[in-house]
């Protein structure tokens, strides 16, 4: 068979994004404050963009702009009158329309957080561990040599607040496991590194560790507990004695083995594990070590007014975005040159899209919620109990959108409604088993049961996974023991065997 080349033509179709569309859907993706830091970025790479909120302006121009773009440029929905442009005029809504695109950690329950059990908390931005620890370390009066040393150990303390000194092949230089062993090892390496005595290294080490947060630049977490536990005055003996022999035991909730260890009552052993417990925590850095910010800004609310529940976007902080009048004036009295009225167009593309782009995500963020609460009227009225199953595609025929574009909707936005603040995602659940009268409960209510349940036990005797599932059938919820399990490890909760505390 001969081998030839040949010239065919071949007509074939298939679905390109568009750049614009592509903007659309990355903006439908992106948290608020992820939107909030697009937007900032554009804002001050974009010259042809603006913040009303930024600018000199009189009402009447402001408002004419802002309504131009709104019901033109932005919405794209509506059609305008046929006019006939004057003879110096941009036409922008046939430019908007013709232009081409742009080319382009352990088992042991600690002491929680406030932070952590009320998200909706306003908590604000944090300064790194890093930061925090040598604002303190400068305030103290240290040599050169003794300066580097400390520079050194601070920007090798991790996000939980541990000293973690590692080989070039990445490998601990210490095992976690022995604390003394670990803290040596550790000592003489960053006095290999620093070409320093092992002393000095110590002093150093020894001195930020009594800096805030208590514990600190520990190597284990033994250490970095007793270095808490040295903060409480007339604390007893024995919450040291615990954490340095039987950490492992207190884990496990073995107290009657301690107990035996030491040779004390029961009674004293309870005492000082609640110490540890609830008043240390095995990682002290991890209010730390975030550039972003720790509050939940709900981005949509509802609120019931008179009989019915109302949606409201939350626009407060949103920058109000507008052309800029100078570069619109620019390209209308074509007084700038064709290399600048080129860049500026591109840029006039760029804003009009992002403009369209961010109100589009705003109006379908708040058809979703809209069709959310018109679904969860009893859930709003009368709590979880009420809350009824609903997936995607529920959501996406009631709209007319596609499951897709609801996902990319309700990934990390919040709403704030009567029963608190919740992600969106909260409100999709699967149906599972029936309650008395026969309504489908939905897998977050009988998640909210079981944890209920397992709260409500008695640790000496924490019940299996079989006896939850006889309790929720005696409540008239059906399911079977795998799925209790499963829920139970989905709630993070361990099994019987290791909720048990022996004493």
């Amino acid at each position: 068979m001969a081998l030839e080349l040949k010239q065919q033509l071949k007509l074939t179709q298939k679905l390109l994004l568009t750049p614009e569309l592509k903007l659309s859907i990355r903006l439908l993706l992106l948290s608020r404050q992820e939107l909030l830091t697009e937007i900032t970025q554009e804002l001050e790479l974009n010259p042809v963009l603006e913040d009303i909120q930024d600018g000199e302006k009189s009402e009447a121009e402001d408002s004419s702009d802002f309504e131009a773009s709104e019901s033109g440029l932005v919405q794209g929905e509506e059609e305008h009158e046929s006019t006939e442009p004057e003879k110096n005029e941009l036409d922008w809504q046939s430019y908007l329309e013709g232009q081409g695109d742009l080319g382009g950690r352990s088992s042991l329950d600690f002491a929680e957080n406030d932070d952590d059990i009320y998200p909706e908390k306003s908590v604000g931005y944090h300064n790194s561990l890093q930061d925090f620890l040598l604002e303190q370390f400068s305030n103290i009066t240290f040599d050169e040599k003794d300066h580097r040393i400390g520079e050194f150990i601070i920007g090798n303390i991790d996000d939980e607040g541990y000293l973690i000194i590692t080989e070039g092949s990445g490998r601990r230089v210490c095992d976690a496991s022995n604390g003394t062993a670990c803290r040596d090892s550790t000592i003489e390496e960053i006095a290999r590194v620093t070409e320093s005595t092992t002393e000095e290294v110590e002093a150093i080490l020894d001195t930020i560790q009594e800096f805030d947060p208590a514990g600190v630049a520990a190597t284990t977490m033994a250490e970095c507990l007793l270095l808490q536990a040295k903060r409480i005055e007339d604390r007893d003996v024995l919450v040291d004695t615990i954490i340095t022999s039987h950490l492992d035991k207190l884990f496990s909730k073995d107290l009657k083995a301690i107990a035996r260890a030491e040779s004390m009552d029961i009674e004293c052993v309870v005492s000082a594990s609640k110490v540890i417990t609830e008043s240390l925590t095995p990682t002290p850095g991890s209010g730390f070590g975030s550039d972003s910010a720790d509050v939940v800004v709900p981005d949509v609310s509802i609120k019931k007014v008179g009989d019915e529940y109302v949606v409201m976007l939350n626009d407060d902080g949103m920058p109000r975005l507008r052309i800029s009048t100078y570069y619109k004036a620019m390209l209308e009295g074509r007084s700038a040159g064709a290399d600048a009225a080129g860049y500026v167009r591109d840029k006039l593309r760029s804003a009009l899209w992002l403009i369209k782009s961010v109100h589009q995500r705003q109006r379908t963020i708040k058809r979703t919620v809209e069709c959310i609460a018109r679904f969860q009227v009893e859930f709003l009225d009368r709590g979880v109990k009420y809350l009824k199953p609903m997936v995607l595609k529920d959501v996406a025929e009631e709209i007319g959108m596609h499951e897709s574009t609801i996902s990319r909707v309700t990934t990390n936005k919040y709403v704030d409604t009567p029963r608190g603040i919740f992600e969106l995602k909260y409100f999709f659940n699967t149906a599972i088993g029936e309650s008395e009268n026969g309504s489908e409960l939905t897998s977050r209510y009988i998640k909210e049961k079981i944890k209920a349940i397992i709260d409500g036990e008695n640790a000496r005797s924490p019940l299996s996974d079989q006896r939850i599932c006889e309790m929720l059938k005696e409540a008239s919820i059906d399911i079977a023991r795998r799925t209790v399990a499963k829920y139970r490890e989905e709630l993070g909760l361990f099994p019987s065997s290791k909720r048990r505390v022996r004493y």
